[in-house]
């Protein structure tokens, strides 16, 4: 089956907004842009327009979506897709045959926060797939250093659990990096107290080791890619939503078909993109 990347469209502002990512991320990839529509209540034409008016505002919401997306790409394949079914169903069944799946979320005016939607948080715990949520309001120039459509991209950024590394997320975030010509910061919290005596073991020297060692069979992978690692002491959730302010995509791993507190914190206060990955 042909490799290609999956975005939700339902005609709101966070979902018009995260297709665009997702039709930027195609062209960065090479990827053919499937934009999905899920009709969880098809019904056959009435004859009313009364009626008919809101299945037909939905499709025409893709239509315009596909049209905008044809102009400023004009070379990514796009195919505009409506699936009948629960929107939860159906969008993770679409999502297994997709490289990964984009949704948008809203933002809270005002302040650093994501109005997350039940399918789209159940879509990026379940999904076999990396799962991006973007917010409303994200524009290419977001991703780019001093807010210009040309400059530099921003780092990418991987919170890294030392306890369960894993090739998926270590792949999808150098990959990102590599696809963008932009460094990766790789970031590891760690929230045991502090050395309390003298003779103990410094946790924070033990810990850079292990992100060292970690990353070295992947910067020889990817010897182009700028690499900069930091372990920080605090709360993991808070530090990865304090480097999302400087980051072009904060990516994170998922271990089962459920959310863990740090990226629920992540997911709902993040000032960029944010790529979940699942993983063994």
């Amino acid at each position: 089956m042909q490799r290609h990347i999956t975005a939700g469209v339902d005609g709101s502002r966070e979902s018009v907004d995260a297709a665009d990512w997702a039709a930027r991320e195609a062209v960065r990839r090479g990827l053919p842009l499937h934009l999905l529509h899920v009709d969880d209540e098809p019904t056959a034409p009435t004859g009313l327009p009364e009626l008919d008016v809101p299945g037909a505002r939905e499709r025409t919401a893709l239509d315009r979506v596909t049209v905008q997306l044809a102009q400023c790409h004009p070379g990514l394949e796009i195919h505009p897709v409506v699936a009948p079914g629960p929107p939860t169903a159906t969008i993770l069944e679409a999502a297994a045959t997709s490289e990964m799946l984009v949704l948008g979320s809203r933002g809270f005016t005002g302040c650093a926060a994501f109005l997350v939607g039940s399918v789209a948080l159940q879509a990026a715990a379940r999904a076999a797939v990396p799962v991006v949520l973007v917010r409303a309001g994200e524009c290419p120039e977001d991703e780019r250093q001093g807010g210009s459509g040309t400059g530099a991209f921003r780092p990418v950024v991987l919170g890294l659990d030392l306890d369960h590394p894993c090739d998926e997320l270590f792949a999808y975030a150098f990959d990102a990096a590599a696809t963008r010509q932009a460094p990766l910061h790789v970031r590891h919290a760690w929230a045991v107290p502090l050395v309390p005596s003298a003779d103990a073991v410094d946790p924070a020297a033990e810990k850079a080791r292990a992100l060292t060692a970690a990353l070295a069979r992947w910067r020889r992978k990817f010897p182009e890619t700028e690499v900069v690692e930091r372990t920080v002491h605090g709360r993991a959730g808070r530090q990865l939503v304090m480097a999302s302010t400087r980051a072009s995509l904060l990516v994170i791993g998922r271990r089962t078909d459920r959310l863990g507190p740090v990226a629920h914190t992540v997911i709902h206060h993040v000032l960029c993109p944010v790529a979940v990955v699942p993983h063994e």
